[in-house]
């Protein structure tokens, strides 16, 4: 799934009847998640965070600042902060499978809407800017609203997207793709700021300034302040008390997680707090967190501890939050407080039924779910014993020199679990899909090609699902022979049987590729997809022979 997040600055923050307005358009765009609204009445300035898959998110963004354009006077406007637009800033930010390459693609796309629809000024900013004064938002934005008019009528200010004549109502608005912010603060086992204060100095990246062995301060031939480097990059860090919970903080901005992630500081924080007689108790995230940062840190301390990270997702998150003290101070909810959680469940309604549900739901006379989504368990279930095995040779010392290989195959075959277990449900929407395009209406030329169009599209989505399973159910096959061959041998009849019940699955959903095949009229797509799916059998069939072979011969010996 690819997910980005966008975080709109709107100059308005004491009328709720306006931010409701604008957040109103928000909420009328489907598949778009409105996190947080965040009003500040002296700073007359909300910040609104919403997430979702790019095209929805960058509609959501062009109504909400189509919409503050037209409720938002700026020649009224007055606040504490700087400003210069109705809509000031607009940032855009992977949070995931999506590159920062396509986020800036995507703030081109916004911003050339913005400026050609609604005649506002926008300029590029962060990774988006053309020009490498236009990166940082504050030389952006020098001269306010106020200084506007004039400044963008000069040369070097030009607006990437849009007129060179001021909004007088909209204003200016400034649109690019940052990387994600991760607000963290770690928590000391002390009222005393000066020892946060000092950690802080010590991990920022701005560092702090350089002192001689006597403690005086260095000066360069131009006397200014040598300054001696922070131990983190892209991190931003102050030292604080908090009265709510009487323990003084270590506060960090992570303007990068990739490149210093959440685990990095907390052990440098913990190795500055020990130097210092102080000692870490544990941290909290103040607003969201990309799961990708969270399984990050829970993998790190999984590795520190030599045990594999091919065990479910949530006992990764588990580890990360234990060995983090994320709920030291207030109770920490996956659900919450993970991005990708807050758009959608983990797995689909009939991927979280318990077993007997399952199969009760799968015999009634309903259609779906049918075979598609049973093969999809099928290939799940090979793929998660093939991850036992794996997890279960780790356990032993005697078998460390092939922790490597069970490893990956624990690892591999957790991803491939989590992919199927999420074929489940969409098998299921994808036939739902199908009968929803039968039943468009069929009575004038027009309406029968729109249907006959929407079957289609809908038929070859059908199949599109089963071929992904039938996939997957092959990949599942290496690994239950290299468990097989490799694995704990009181293992081996489970190694067997993931590899069954991976051949189960991708028979069942080759059974659905074509049975989908006989509703598409596009004979160059059917003649292809019947290409594919014979070759995957007969690899799949030559490859289950061999493990049959080598399975039975270690049961007998």
């Amino acid at each position: 799934m690819k997910i980005i997040e966008c975080v709109p600055n709107f100059s308005e923050g004491q009328n709720l009847t306006v931010i409701n307005q604008i957040t109103d358009e928000i909420k009328k765009v489907e598949g778009v998640t409105l996190l947080d609204v965040d009003p500040g009445f002296d700073t007359n300035r909300t910040v609104v965070t919403l997430v979702g898959e790019p095209e929805p998110v960058l509609e959501a963004a062009f109504q909400a600042i189509k919409k503050a354009s037209e409720v938002i006077d700026m020649r009224k406007h007055h606040g504490a902060h700087a400003r210069m637009g109705a809509t000031d800033v607009c940032p855009l930010v992977p949070v995931a499978g999506v590159t920062m390459e396509e986020c800036i693609q995507h703030s081109h796309t916004l911003a050339k809407r913005v400026g050609e629809e609604l005649g506002i000024s926008v300029f590029l900013y962060e990774h988006s800017a053309t020009k490498e004064e236009r990166k940082n938002l504050a030389t952006v934005r020098a001269g306010e609203y106020e200084g506007m008019a004039e400044k963008i009528q000069t040369p070097e200010w030009k607006p990437d997207y849009g007129p060179t004549k001021l909004n007088e109502t909209a204003g200016v608005t400034a649109i690019g793709a940052r990387d994600f912010l991760i607000a963290y603060n770690i928590n000391l086992n002390s009222k005393d700021t000066a020892i946060a204060k000092d950690i802080a100095l010590d991990i920022r990246e701005q560092g702090r300034r350089a002192r001689d062995e006597n403690g005086k301060l260095i000066r360069d031939k131009n006397r200014k302040f040598v300054r001696q480097e922070g131990k983190l990059k892209c991190c931003k860090a102050v030292g604080w008390f908090i009265e709510e919970y009487n323990v003084a903080q270590v506060s960090m901005n992570l303007t990068n997680f990739n490149v210093t992630p959440v685990h990095r500081a907390f052990e440098e924080v913990r190795e500055g707090a020990r130097t210092r007689g102080a000692r870490v108790t544990g941290s909290e995230l103040v607003g969201l967190i990309p799961l990708k940062a969270i399984l990050s840190a829970g993998e790190y301390y999984l590795a520190k501890q030599g045990r594999t990270a091919g065990i479910p997702e949530k006992e990764i998150i588990h580890i990360a939050v234990k060995s983090l003290g994320l709920d030291d101070l207030t109770p920490f909810d996956p659900k919450e407080k993970i991005i990708e959680y807050r758009i959608k469940e983990l797995y689909g309604p009939l991927a979280s039924m318990r077993l007997h549900e399952f199969a009760d739901e799968t015999s009634s006379d309903s259609p779906a779910p049918g075979g598609g989504s049973v093969s999809a368990y099928a290939g799940a279930m090979g793929a998660a014993l093939a991850s036992m095995v794996g997890n279960l040779t780790m356990g032993k010392k005697k078998w460390q020199p092939l922790f490597p290989t069970m490893d990956q195959i624990a690892c591999e075959g957790q991803k491939i679990k989590d992919e199927l277990l999420g074929l489940i449900d969409e098998d299921t929407e994808a036939f739902n899909k199908v009968i929803d395009a039968m039943r468009l209406p069929k009575k004038t030329e027009a309406e029968i090609s729109a249907r006959n169009t929407a079957i289609e599209h809908a038929n070859k989505h059908a199949t599109h699902i089963p071929m992904r399973v039938l996939k997957l159910c092959a990949s599942v096959l290496p690994l239950a022979h290299e468990a097989v061959l490799k694995g704990n041998p009181n293992s081996v009849s489970d190694a067997g049987v993931a590899a069954e019940m991976a051949a189960a699955g991708a028979n069942g959903a080759a059974m659905n590729v074509l049975i989908n095949l006989k509703g598409i009229e596009d004979e160059a797509y059917c003649a292809e997809m019947k290409q594919q799916t014979d070759a995957l059998l007969m690899e799949i069939e030559n490859q289950l022979k061999l493990i049959r072979e080598d399975t039975w011969s270690r049961l007998k010996s």
